[in-house]
């Protein structure tokens, strides 16, 4: 049976998102909506609710895939999800995560961000960490790749951290942290996604930072707010996050959960001090 990707968007206009819409956005105090999207179904959903940044997250690997982290996911992977995603939104952000291992030197992270671009049409890669990654945020930044850095909770360095856990609770670790915001910012960064740090330090980050934030358990103070959307919708096997909220929950659709979760960020009344640390 036929049926459209696009059938579930809304016929009101809306502005192209774009890197520098989001800067405006934090100038403004306009809260930033980030939702994963891993196939053009979904895609859909969240552009009919208005969501700003939609992230092909190579969490697939977790809640797509069955896997217990994102380490195997391939850039092929990346490639295709990112391009079924590209299908279902037509406003929205397209941002794409570089998998493990696909930014390890400048020259492989060009070659896999052009990847992303060129055939999974995205609009900007998202890779995690600081150190040597900011010699490749500063080269993709020179070659007119946006860039969105990870810090904080970053799974791919799931076996140095010793598990999922919250980061930068010591006053060094947070200091730590605090350099790291700066530093990929100085390389080219134009965004920056902060996992499960302590609210105060992500307000802190935030504060001092003149690119957004993007918070996900990094309390309610970031400039804006991503999810899985899985995680979103109560269908992730097993415990969900701390920091999320099953926003299905009374609703009578998938796109009014969505919407539900955009109000929720704008208003800032999500995440509240339970999805915090």
């Amino acid at each position: 049976m036929y049926t459209s990707t696009k059938h579930a968007r809304s016929a009101l206009p809306r502005t192209k998102v774009t890197v520098p819409g989001l800067h405006s956005m934090k100038s403004e105090g306009d809260k930033i909506v980030m939702l994963t999207a891993y196939d053009a179904g979904f895609a859909a959903q969240c552009e009919a609710a208005g969501v700003d940044v939609v992230l092909v997250g190579d969490s697939l690997g977790m809640v797509v895939q069955g896997r217990s982290s994102t380490l195997p996911v391939t850039l092929d992977q990346m490639v295709y999800h990112s391009a079924a995603v590209a299908r279902g939104v037509d406003t929205a952000l397209l941002v794409a995560d570089l998998p493990f291992m696909t930014f390890s030197d400048v020259d492989t992270a060009l070659r896999s961000s052009a990847r992303l671009l060129a055939e999974g049409g995205a609009a900007m890669v998202k890779l995690e960490g600081a150190d040597y990654v900011l010699d490749v945020i500063h080269a993709l930044n020179a070659h007119q790749v946006p860039v969105c850095a990870h810090l904080g909770l970053t799974p791919q360095s799931v076996h140095k951290l010793g598990g999922y856990r919250v980061q930068g609770k010591s006053k060094s670790d947070a200091e730590q942290l605090i350099a790291d915001a700066k530093a990929v910012q100085d390389a080219g960064a134009a965004l920056l996604v902060l996992e499960c740090v302590p609210a105060g330090l992500a307000q802190r980050i935030t504060q001092e930072l003149h690119i957004p934030t993007i918070g996900i358990g990094a309390g309610v103070d970031c400039d804006g707010q991503v999810l899985v959307i899985y995680d979103m919708l109560g269908i992730t096997p097993g415990k969900r996050p701390r920091f999320s909220k099953d926003f299905l929950v009374g609703r009578g659709s998938v796109v009014e959960a969505i919407r539900a979760y955009a109000k929720a960020v704008r208003r800032s009344e999500f995440p509240g001090p339970e999805h915090a640390f």
